[in-house]
């Protein structure tokens, strides 16, 4: 910063690099022009002979080998921009539009340098699990991860495209269609986005295997005791040795690939329960589970690169074997994921980078399975994945936001380890916590009360109220979804155990922050309909959240034999669980494609059991 401002005149001109590509020059001079419209510019380009442009986006060397490195001008004569690269232009223009925001026409002297941590720094949102975003959602996401220069974009997928001849599989779910990914794709690009297509392709692909045609393919026929007796693991792994197994993958990568314009394609892989325990047991007891494991990786990765893709994968199941790392496919990218705030980044690092295997670090938001956030794990998780990547030379950061247990928390509750994951994939060494409430409140939830963004954070810790911690949960997320026992489902399992582990004053002193939060958040003015639609869902997963108290509150009174005050909690609480259902039903469509029904079929599990 120096002394002194440039105001910019209502028609500034623009002058842009003859250089850069029509397509970068358009859509540099289209995010410039959206932002001057907020604060009353209009850019005139090529600017007039007679008036020297007051913005100039040049292309010139760089002292740094970052493409994206970027220096960022403000002095009297106006706004210089360099950069060796249209990358960097769009990463400084992002820079320029959150300057336009913050101070409006009159800007700060100052000089900028800048560039990356990490060349590909993504976001990943689970669109599986019961929440499948509608594309007026997923557009207005990628426009706001573009202003924090995220540049990758994957939707985790098992069984939500509309494969056309699969329709039994998706259809109550919903399903983004080829022609919305198109549409999204050219969006993404247009924005410097790349989006990668994500299916997964061994694990994780229960409702595929439960559909009668493609039962066959299965490793293994029914359900099985999983977890020391706990839950049930239900079918989700493809039998590698089918002979069906691969034209049925290869089937899929062929309807699914050409609607993305991306070089990589994300074929999960993760999490493999059932291998071994069915039709190729005999192939694991004779090779060994890691090698039948890469074997079949190295099968689907034949089909990648025939597809003419770059192959991603998640690297927890190669991790258990780590003497078979040095036989994975040289051009094979690993995601390296862990999501607790002691997960061991420094150490499977080290592992991927001593074999020469490039890789990611991808940490991820802890909003699933806890409905209104458990910040302070996620902050420490993100903050350790991207030192551990910067130490040992990731090429890429992938913060992940998951839907476990039906996906009842909304992208509101997310959004402040969204902003924050993108920050620290920029410059892990200056990312400085405490502004992110004036930037979340300005730049994503548009309230100038400057209240929303405080009530997301605060929300985000209220579960250390309970005094209580749980891996990959808190119980204000998981008390209130948790499954009937006769189902034993694995996601959210233990949230009807959880009353007998917290004192009543715990719980009571939970449930007083969180309304004391929406207090605060009744308060709040977003100035946009986006942000009121983020205050919105913000209040409805509080409110279920706040419901988790009371139904616990009303488990202990069930508990002592105490029927009149368990029915003085029962009561109430039926009333406001049919009218967040109610609620919940409306609010739907505005963000989200088919029904809530694979989303709060929780509610329903309540009321039942509150009637009784």
């Amino acid at each position: 910063m120096s002394a002194g401002s440039l105001l910019l005149s209502k028609n500034p001109g623009l002058e842009l690099d003859p250089a850069l590509p029509v397509s970068a020059a358009a859509a540099l001079t289209e995010r410039l022009q959206s932002a001057g419209n907020a604060i009353g510019c209009k850019f005139t380009t090529p600017a007039k002979a007679s008036q020297p442009a007051q913005i100039r986006c040049q292309l010139a060397p760089a002292p740094k080998k970052s493409p994206e490195y970027y220096t960022l001008t403000v002095e009297a004569t106006g706004v210089h921009l360099t950069s060796p690269t249209p990358a960097g232009l769009r990463a400084a223009v992002a820079t320029l539009r959150q300057l336009l925001r913050q101070y409006g026409r009159r800007l700060p002297h100052l000089k900028i340098r800048d560039w990356p941590d990490f060349p590909r720094r993504g976001f990943m949102l689970d669109i599986s699990r019961g929440r499948v975003p509608n594309l007026a959602t997923l557009l207005d996401l990628a426009d706001h991860l573009a202003d924090l220069k995220i540049n990758e974009l994957q939707l985790y997928t098992e069984h939500t495209f509309a494969y056309q001849q699969y329709k039994a599989v998706w259809g109550s779910w919903g399903a983004l269609t080829a022609a919305e990914i198109q549409t999204l794709d050219t969006h993404c690009r247009w924005l410097g986005i790349d989006l990668v297509p994500n299916q997964n392709s061994f694990g994780h692909l229960r409702e595929w295997i439960a559909y009668p045609p493609l039962k066959p393919l299965a490793e293994v026929a029914a359900p099985y005791e999983g977890g020391n007796g706990e839950f049930l693991r239900y079918p989700s792994t493809l039998a590698p040795n089918h002979p069906g197994t691969l034209p049925f993958v290869r089937s899929l990568y062929d309807e699914l690939l050409p609607n993305f314009s991306s070089q990589f394609f994300n074929v999960g892989c993760d999490e493999t329960w059932d291998l071994g325990r069915g039709q190729s047991q005999a192939a694991c007891e004779r090779l060994g589970k890691g090698r039948v494991y890469v074997d079949f990786l190295k099968k689907i990765h034949a089909e990648v690169t025939a597809q003419g893709r770059t192959m991603m994968f998640w690297g927890d199941i190669i991790l258990n074997h780590p003497e078979l790392i040095p036989d994975l496919p040289p051009d094979v990218i690993a995601l390296n994921w862990g999501y607790e705030a002691n997960h061991p980044f420094l150490k499977e690092a080290a592992l991927f980078a001593q074999a020469k295997i490039p890789f990611y670090v991808c940490p991820g938001t802890s909003t699933w399975m806890t409905m209104i956030g458990k910040h302070d794990n996620a902050f420490t998780n993100l903050r350790r994945a991207a030192a551990a990547g910067r130490k040992h030379g990731a090429i890429g950061y992938l913060n992940t936001d998951w839907g476990d247990g039906g996906h009842p928390q909304p992208l509101a509750v997310s959004w402040p380890l969204i902003v924050a994951g993108a920050a620290l994939s920029w410059c892990e060494s200056t990312f400085d916590e405490p502004l992110l409430t004036p930037v979340l409140n300005r730049d994503v939830y548009a309230d100038p009360t400057q209240m929303v963004a405080g009530v997301a954070l605060a929300l985000g810790v209220a579960h250390r109220k309970l005094g209580f911690t749980a891996l990959n949960e808190t119980p204000l997320g998981t008390v209130i979804t948790a499954p009937p026992p006769e189902q034993r489902e694995l996601f959210c399992r233990n949230g009807l155990k959880h009353f007998a582990r917290i004192p009543a004053k715990n719980i009571r002193a939970a449930q007083a922050e969180i309304n004391w939060q929406l207090a605060r958040l009744a308060r709040a003015k977003p100035a946009t309909p986006g942000g009121r639609l983020l205050a919105r869902e913000l209040q409805l997963a509080a409110r279920m959240a706040a419901l988790s108290c009371q139904y616990m509150l009303w488990q202990q009174a069930r508990a002592a034999g105490q029927k009149p005050a368990a029915r003085k909690i029962a009561v109430p609480l039926i009333r406001e669980l049919k009218k967040l259902d109610r609620e919940f039903n409306t609010y739907w469509p505005k963000r989200n494609q088919a029904t809530p029904r694979h989303c709060t079929p929780f509610i329903k599990w309540r009321l039942s059991e509150l009637a009784q």
